[in-house]
């Protein structure tokens, strides 16, 4: 993979780490950072080495500070429209990735930042993290899909609270309303997240992609619609190796040897 100005990226060991690499600006997201990002995805997305991704932001400021400011104040209603479904699409691709995605948020996740760890599946969060829709402050609401993924995390009323008001959170806040699964030391963050990603990757993996694809479509669906297809997936998983191997590990008394299939 070639290399980028705004990302850092490494394959390690099946765990793609990407890292948002804008130190200078708080890894503020503009557009040349999310078109890079797009394009790393997409080769996420073909590459069957890699099992989990990562994503975290430089330094220990920031995860990601928010939309580019200096680079959005122009923008005409024509401008803003198309910048808001630019990244929407970016922050898509992170949710409909097979891979599972862990955002390890080191610091201010803010406006599109928060929308970023949103799309993402987990968040784990350093002590350090802050949390908000900020968009209110600057006379805009969010554009990266913000009023969609927070109420379907928090709650319509949690949601709408933080996204009339402004309102920053810290981490331990942002875990008990349910916008993060974990808060951590923030020397930990990168190891706890590391662990997850390890744990999950020694799950079947056919099974792990087909539950992220059970939740993310059914979410979409009435109950009943949601509970056809769950029952499709599972019947897709017994047409694999794996169901095989770990039905037969378990009736064994074995640890599964899982091959990816």
């Amino acid at each position: 993979m070639k290399e980028y100005t705004n990302l850092l990226f490494k394959d390690d060991a099946g765990i793609g780490v990407l890292t948002l690499h804008r130190p200078q600006a708080l890894n503020a997201l503009n557009y040349d950072l999310l078109k890079e990002l797009d394009e790393v995805l997409a080769h996420i997305a073909q590459d069957a080495a890699i099992k989990v991704v990562i994503i975290t932001g430089s330094g220990d400021k920031a995860f990601a500070a928010g939309a580019d400011i200096a680079e959005m104040q122009p923008l005409s209603a024509l401008g803003g429209r198309s910048w808001g479904r630019f990244g929407q699409a970016v922050f898509n691709k992170i949710e409909n990735l097979p891979q599972p995605v862990i955002a390890a948020v080191n610091g201010f996740a803010l406006g599109g930042g928060c929308e970023l760890a949103m799309a993402c599946d987990l968040r784990l969060a350093s002590e350090k993290a802050k949390f908000g829709q900020p968009e209110v402050t600057l006379g805009i609401v969010p554009g990266f899909a913000g009023t969609q993924r927070l109420p379907r995390l928090v709650g319509k009323g949690r949601a709408k609270e933080l996204l009339f008001t402004g309102d920053i959170i810290d981490a331990q806040e942002a875990y008990r309303i349910g916008l993060v699964n974990k808060v951590t030391a923030p020397e930990e963050l990168m190891t706890t997240a590391r662990a997850l990603a390890e744990k999950i990757m020694s799950r079947a993996e056919v099974a792990v992609q087909l539950c992220k694809t059970a939740v993310n479509k059914g979410l979409d669906m009435d109950l009943a619609s949601g509970v056809a297809y769950e029952a499709e997936v599972f019947g897709l998983c017994f047409a694999t190796a794996d169901q095989k191997e770990g039905m037969t590990a378990f009736i064994e008394k074995r640890k599964a040897d899982f091959s990816g299939k």
